[in-house]
């Protein structure tokens, strides 16, 4: 049986909640949901564990706060010995449109903390990550500000659909590869 690490980055606490920052917690949060599963509090990490169509799936947020996201997808995935191939992690992305998700099987943390942090602890870029487009609409010195920031009113609906659909992308991610779940997606431009 294949086993798989979901790891969606973000902030614990009520202030962090449907940020832009926090998008990696709200689609894994989304994943889960729709497979019926519930969290627990364990260590380092909120983790959900199910079991769908022959493969499991361990589902986490950390608990870390993003900037020391590393220790907890380290420890969760030596734990339940996944193969780092196998891991995909969720991120926000400043360089990417918010009509965009890109998928890739490895590359830079490209100035995410969160990412930084997996790829000092694990030694690599080469996991796969799912980068979630939040524009970089926001005014020089601002982007803490718009990072941690809520979703304006406007773009909340864009975002469910792209929520929706990166939910898919974790399912195809296991069934079909990065290969092609990369191909699949990859050139979609996301729309109301």
């Amino acid at each position: 049986m294949s086993k798989f690490l979901i790891v969606g980055l973000g902030n614990i606490g009520e202030e962090y909640a449907n940020t832009r920052h926090n998008i990696g917690f709200d689609i894994v949060n989304a994943f889960v949901a729709k497979h019926e599963a519930k969290f627990s509090s364990d260590r380092l990490a909120y983790v959900s564990e199910f079991k769908w169509k022959g493969k499991t799936f361990v589902c986490i947020c950390p608990t870390t706060y993003m900037n020391l996201s590393g220790r907890a997808f380290k420890y969760w995935m030596d734990k339940e010995k996944i193969a780092i191939e196998n891991t995909l992690t969720i991120v926000d992305d400043l360089a990417l449109p918010l009509d965009k998700i890109r998928i890739r099987k490895s590359g830079t943390h490209a100035g995410h903390n969160g990412l930084r942090d997996i790829q000092d602890i694990m030694g690599t870029d080469a996991y796969a990550k799912l980068r979630f487009g939040i524009g970089s609409q926001f005014s020089r010195g601002m982007q803490a500000e718009f990072v941690l920031g809520k979703w304006k009113t406007d773009e909340i609906p864009l975002v469910k659909i792209k929520i929706e659909k990166s939910v898919e992308i974790i399912e195809d991610f296991a069934f079909m590869g990065i290969d092609q779940t990369m191909t699949k997606y990859n050139n979609m431009q996301f729309a109301l």
